[in-house]
């Protein structure tokens, strides 16, 4: 799919995954950037070993650690605690595991999965995660799906960054006039997902289609093509987004909905659109 990763962007190959003939793709990429290892033995950082890249002042961090069936704990190089975790095993076929702390969220038992449309689960225990990060180390159960015993994970770590980026919740109200979310920063990129039903996670952009109402919806957990919502989309404004659809997926009812969403630029600078 991809062959390199350059300093001012990637190259792909030729595969229908990322260069089909004549097809429209879009890429969003972050930058972690600098080099980052923990012998946990060494600096009694958590339990267990884990190296990749970090970018404090983004509140992102890419972090590899192997599993062993035991519940442990691993360095995840940020200067605060991670609020949104996404943990996949490399070389077995297993769901994306997604942890948040957010408002109705138990940490040590509560997850969601990026690649399914199941609604946020709470029957995980300890096999997932112990307790909440903490500013240092990601606490992990012994499970499958975030310590299979000889397997590679890499675990993508987000916090907020006041005027960057913003992990929170919403509650909807199936209006079309809908709940207006704070985030301090006009939105370039946003993820939901009503962790209260079985619904697609959603991703919008401020590029697709450019304009409000933004409609053109893409699901990490599907392989379907963009599409849009009968039932509306939503408007991303100057300092959050503005629901005006319907729709469960990002407006069910009384439901709490998670989001990640990453600025266009900090809110000073900011103009309407």
């Amino acid at each position: 799919v991809m062959n390199a990763f350059n300093s001012d962007g990637f190259t792909v190959v030729s595969h229908a995954i990322s260069n089909a003939s004549s097809a429209t793709y879009v890429a969003w990429n972050w930058l972690a950037g600098t080099a980052f290892s923990n012998d946990a033995s060494a600096t009694s950082v958590g339990t267990i070993d884990s190296e990749g890249q970090v970018n404090t002042k983004a509140g992102f961090s890419i972090i590899k650690y192997s599993g062993s069936n035991s519940a442990g704990s691993f360095a995840h190089g940020l200067s605060s605690a991670p609020e949104f975790i996404i943990i996949k095993q490399r070389t077995e076929s297993a769901n994306w595991t997604v942890a948040a702390t957010v408002a109705g969220w138990t940490y040590s038992s509560d997850y969601l999965f990026l690649n399914t449309t199941a609604a946020k689960a709470t029957n995980g225990g300890s096999s997932l995660f112990t307790s909440a990060p903490s500013s240092t180390v990601v606490n992990i159960g012994g499970g499958s799906l975030t310590s299979t015993a000889g397997e590679d994970l890499i675990a993508y770590c987000f916090h907020s960054v006041e005027g960057y980026s913003k992990v929170g919740s919403y509650v909807g109200n199936a209006n079309a006039d809908g709940p207006f979310v704070y985030t301090g920063f006009r939105p370039a990129w946003l993820m939901v997902k009503n962790q209260a039903d079985a619904e697609y996670w959603i991703i919008v952009d401020n590029l697709r289609p450019g304009y409000n109402e933004v409609n053109a919806h893409l699901s990490p957990n599907v392989s379907a093509a963009e599409y849009s919502l009968g039932a509306g989309g939503l408007d991303i404004l100057s300092n959050g987004f503005k629901i005006r659809g319907t729709s469960g997926i990002f407006n069910g009812s009384s439901d709490t909905h998670i989001y990640l969403a990453f600025a266009e630029q900090p809110f000073k600078f900011a103009n309407a659109r």
